[in-house]
């Protein structure tokens, strides 16, 4: 379902703070831009003891495609001793989460954690693109 005019990021970017990587996602994640997206979170969760935050604020769409490559990555971070969390204040995409059975696998939260979110401006300037 992607149109065009939507800015998608096949490659979102990111930035590590205190062993924490955060990804800021934009516009959809859906059929068409999922496998970037599941291809950069397998990077970010392949080594032992990942700390991730998605940063889901800014998409715009999500279908089961989505929320298959959210799994995924979950169980990567699990199966390594990690942490996932995702980041959204949608009541939406809580709704999406319950009805799909999802709604207690994932930790929610509806802004950045204090530790990740105030990022020095230099350090924020310099995210990694994928």
């Amino acid at each position: 379902m992607s149109d065009t005019s939507i800015e998608s990021t096949p490659h979102p970017p990111e930035h590590t703070l205190s062993g924490t990587t955060v990804v800021t996602v934009r516009g959809e994640i859906d059929l068409l831009t999922a496998p970037g997206l599941a291809a950069r979170l397998d990077v970010l969760t392949a080594g032992p003891c990942p700390d991730l935050v998605l940063d889901l604020g800014p998409v715009s769409f999500m279908d089961c495609t989505g929320l298959g490559v959210l799994c995924r990555a979950r169980n990567r971070v699990m199966a390594r001793h990690g942490r996932l969390r995702l980041v959204t204040d949608s009541t939406f995409f809580r709704r999406t989460l319950r009805r799909a059975g999802l709604a207690g696998v994932f930790e929610v939260l509806p802004c950045l954690p204090d530790d990740v979110a105030d990022t020095p401006a230099a350090e924020a300037d310099n995210v990694t693109a994928a």
